[in-house]
């Protein structure tokens, strides 16, 4: 994968951030330097997955960048053993997973949809993925995109979502986001890179608490929520209907 290096040179004007092309070309190494334990996440969703697919029952990855959950996917599950939609707003995170599918030759397992996830239809689905997403999304538009997914899931169907998190009190969300900042410095982020960054997501990426989040998922009628890994500012949730 090509190294991220978009926020290495100092700029006058910082522009808001964007899944482009030069941010897609970089993706991989991005997220895997940037998000804690992303690996893992991937992994470990794949096979929750992989336990609750069900025949005639589809798996959405709502957001799906370069396709890093699709090919984890692809790597536990025979040809032909599931149905996938994978849905992303950005058409060069797209060409990048289409590409990878068609390398592996799973294509035809997964369908690629360039769309809003707003906008997309969903039905019959046994899982529903939404990874550092939702967090994109305007807030107000995040309580009827998650009921969307609730309703569309088939009874045992799970909702795994990960996302970015901010906490109520103040001086615990200042420690969450200096360890977090140290753990992109650990991984070869300067200083200059990491405050460029900051600054790009400034009004793009909109965090919540988790309390909000959780308040949203009960109001949407999950009747099982848990948070299987939590890295300070970091979490991932497995909801179940």
């Amino acid at each position: 994968m090509d190294r991220d290096t978009i926020y290495s040179t100092p700029r006058t004007s910082v522009p808001p951030f964007e899944f482009n092309a030069a941010v897609a070309s970089v993706f991989d190494d991005m997220i895997h330097r940037s998000v804690p334990m992303y690996g893992e996440i991937i992994r470990r969703q794949a096979q929750l997955v992989q336990r609750c697919c069900r025949p005639g029952t589809r798996v959405y990855d709502l957001g799906c960048s370069t396709g890093n959950l699709a090919m984890a996917l692809c790597r536990l599950m025979p040809a032909g053993s599931f149905e996938m939609v994978a849905v992303d707003s950005s058409r060069p995170m797209l060409d990048i997973c289409r590409k990878r599918l068609k390398d592996a030759g799973r294509f035809d397992d997964i369908t690629l949809m360039g769309k809003d996830i707003r906008q997309v239809t969903l039905d019959r689905a046994g899982a529903v993925v939404v990874n550092f997403t939702l967090q994109f999304i305007p807030p107000a538009d995040r309580d009827e995109l998650l009921q969307k997914v609730y309703d569309a899931l088939m009874p045992g169907g799970m909702l795994l979502f990960s996302e970015k998190t901010i906490h109520a009190d103040q001086e615990l969300s200042d420690l969450q986001v200096d360890f977090y900042y140290r753990l992109k410095k650990e991984n070869g982020y300067s200083e200059l890179e990491i405050s460029q960054k900051r600054e790009a997501l400034e009004n793009v990426l909109v965090p919540e608490t988790m309390e909000s989040h959780q308040d949203r998922l009960i109001r949407c009628g999950f009747s099982g929520i848990d948070v299987w890994l939590k890295w300070f500012n970091f979490c991932s949730w497995i909801c179940t209907r």
